[in-house]
């Protein structure tokens, strides 16, 4: 089996299975959540940076597939690349995503589908050292180590092309689609509130217009915005706190918010 090793255990996250598993039982058993959710959810939006920093926060939000996930059979997993300059969708050539809980087998049928529409491309590069996608392991793996993974990192293009692929992961009802990103970055905690505050109401508007310095990945969540608001679906925030309520200073922050599209 062609793996893709992990990049970022003993940073990110514990790199000692026992310890790992247990901090991720404990961030999804205390996590803020939503104690009536109403519908399945059909995306999520969740944060990427290090477990003590932002694992709360996406907690908030992969709680809510305790019940709600069992529909599900696969994860379109998307993220902006941190690591390789990249003007395309880029998936893996490997059948899987390892991290110390497991392996996420990959749905490799529909990745090679995908290249060959002309939607994706293989790049493992990309893949290679990037966290965004890495640091949501340790929930998918928790909470369903059945689900086969999609994952697509995503560099420098124009929405419509992100839409349609999220837009086939949101019209079939056994795939689950996350965005990882973080919001605003190196403010201090009273500005980044401010301006977390307003992206969020962006992203609860489906207004598909975000930039850099709102949100990391807005090229990913901007495109699932703009096929969310195509199919009528809604978005609401569940989660939005900084890293100076978590595990740092508030003299420089970075942003986390957790949302869910239903």
């Amino acid at each position: 089996m062609n793996v893709r090793q992990a990049a970022v255990s003993g940073t990110f996250y514990p790199a000692d299975k026992a310890e790992l598993g247990t901090l991720v039982q404990r961030l999804l058993d205390n996590a803020v959540g939503e104690q009536n959710p109403g519908k399945v959810p059909r995306a999520l939006i969740v944060p990427h940076a290090g477990l003590i920093y932002s694992g709360a926060v996406a907690a908030s939000a992969f709680c809510l597939l305790r019940d709600a996930g069992q529909s599900f059979r696969r994860v379109l997993l998307l993220g902006p690349n941190h690591r390789v300059p990249l003007r395309a969708m880029a998936v893996p050539a490997v059948s899987g995503f390892a991290c110390p809980l497991g392996v996420m087998t990959l749905d490799a049928a529909a990745l090679r589908g995908w290249v060959d529409n002309g939607w994706v491309e293989y790049n493992d590069e990309a893949h290679r050292l990037e966290h965004c996608l890495e640091v949501q392991l340790p929930f998918l793996l928790r909470l369903n180590p059945d689900w086969q993974l999609l994952p697509v990192i995503v560099g420098q293009v124009v929405p419509e092309a992100i839409a349609a692929l999220v837009g086939v992961g949101l019209d079939n009802p056994d795939t689950l689609v996350i965005v990882s990103s973080d919001l605003s970055h190196y403010h201090s905690y009273a500005v980044a509130q401010r301006l977390d505050q307003a992206t969020t109401h962006h992203i609860e508007q489906l207004d598909p217009a975000l930039h850099s310095d709102q949100a990391c990945g807005c090229v990913a969540v901007n495109g699932l915005l703009r096929a969310a608001a195509l199919r009528g679906l809604g978005a609401r925030c569940i989660d939005l706190r900084n890293s100076g309520d978590t595990a740092g200073s508030r003299d420089s922050v970075v942003g986390y918010g957790a949302y869910v599209i239903a």
